[in-house]
This record gives structure tokens, sequence and C-alpha cells, in this order.
């Protein structure tokens, strides 16, 4: 580009930054000079040829890195945070059906009433992992009313829209005499399909040891179309 220089009297408008000295304004212009843009398109052009282009195999290697990678941080995701569990039996129906493939963690769980959970039970289970509700945790009272269909937790009646009642009948009744307060350490589960799931009301299963707590349900993985949280 070739600089060129005029002189603009005051009055004349331009957007150029200007030099000021006696009364005049110098500007000064840049002309490009024919043929200098397709010079520098033509070098660039130059560039990206002379880099050489990836190999078949690089590129192979490169998706297969990604892949170990990926399978590498699934595994300690596993491992560590997380763990997979199938629903067996209709005893969680309507929330929870036979089958299904369920996402548990562990993380920094605590119990928690009304937490669908995962725990292993060496009782009639056989260490078999069991999908149940949490009711009530160590300390709390417990008491059922079987005729209505009613749980108490510390006198106060639990709020359940997830459980299937039966109507005309009362719900199954238990190896306990309650009110039941829950030993330390100890949680009282559920299953919301209350008359056909065996639970804290039966001795054989009891009140659960917090320590064979595998975590708490986060999602519904399959079927894909019922994927989500489970509630």
């Amino acid at each position: 580009m070739i600089p060129k220089e005029r002189t603009l009297s005051f009055g004349e408008s331009n957007d150029i930054s200007m030099n000021q000295q006696n009364n005049e304004i110098k500007v000064t212009e840049y002309e490009t000079l024919p043929g200098a843009v397709e010079q520098d398109d033509a070098e660039l052009q130059e560039e990206k040829e002379e880099r050489p282009p990836k190999s078949a195999a690089k590129e192979l290697f490169e998706w297969v890195e990604l892949f170990a990678y990926s399978v590498g941080i699934v595994i300690v995701l596993f491992t560590f945070f997380c763990r997979i569990a199938v629903v067996s039996g209709p005893s969680m129906e309507s929330t929870l059906f036979n089958g299904e493939v369920l996402l548990v963690s562990d993380l920094f769980y605590e119990p928690t009433p009304g937490d669908i959970i995962v725990f292993q039970s060496n009782t009639i289970f056989d260490n078999e992992a069991i999908v149940k509700r949490v009711i009530a945790t160590e300390g709390q009272v417990v008491d059922i009313d079987f005729q209505n269909w009613i749980v108490y937790v510390d006198g106060k009646a639990v709020e359940e829209p997830y459980v299937n009642a039966e109507a005309g009948r009362y719900m199954n009744a238990s190896d306990y005499t309650f009110p039941l307060t829950v030993e330390p350490g100890k949680i009282f589960v559920m299953g919301d399909n209350r008359n056909h799931s065996t639970d804290s009301r039966d001795k054989r299963i009891g009140l659960i040891d917090e320590r064979f707590v595998l975590g708490r349900v986060l999602f519904r993985v399959l079927p894909t179309d019922s994927f989500g949280t489970v509630d």
C-alpha cells in the first residue's frame, strides 16, 4: 500500500485521523496496490497446502484414545459414586415396576423419610439388593392405622400419594407392636405396594441397618420412555 497526502480546509469533514498544523489538515490516505489482495490469498492457500493432512491411522488412534478416556471416567464414576440396580417384583408399584433399571448413589447420603433406597439384607433375601421407601429413621416413632392405610411418624400422618392402597381391604398387618421407636443406626422401610411388599413390618426383615444401605435412587435409566427422576 502507498501513502498519499492531501490538504483539507477547515469545514470539510473526514472520519480519518488528522494532523493539524498551520490551519491546515494533512490527511494520509493509503492506496492498495493492484494484486496485493490476490497475493495475500495465495500465500494463505500455500500455508494450508503445506500442512500435512492427518493420516487415517492417526485419526483412528485419537478416536480410540477418546473412547478409552470415556470408559475410564464411567468406570471411576460407577466404582466410587454410582451403581446400577434392577427392580425385582411388584413391591414398589405403581412407582417402580419389575425389571426397571435404576441409577443409585450413596455419595454423602444420609437416609431421609420419603427417599427410595436400595439396600442389602442378609435375611430371607440372601443379600439381594432390595428397593423400598424410607418411612422413618433412628429415634422416630412409627405408628400404622392398618384399617385406613395411614402411617404416622412422630404423631403426624404422612402424606403418601404414591401408595397403592386397595379399596375395601386392610393394609397387611405387622409382627411388631405399634407405636414402634426406630433403634439408633436403623431405618424403617416399606414398599409402596403395601399388600405385596415384604418390608420392615415383617420381623424377618425388620429394621434396616444403615450400613447396609447402598444408596438413594436418583434416576430410572430403563426403559428409556420412563427415563427420569424417581419420587
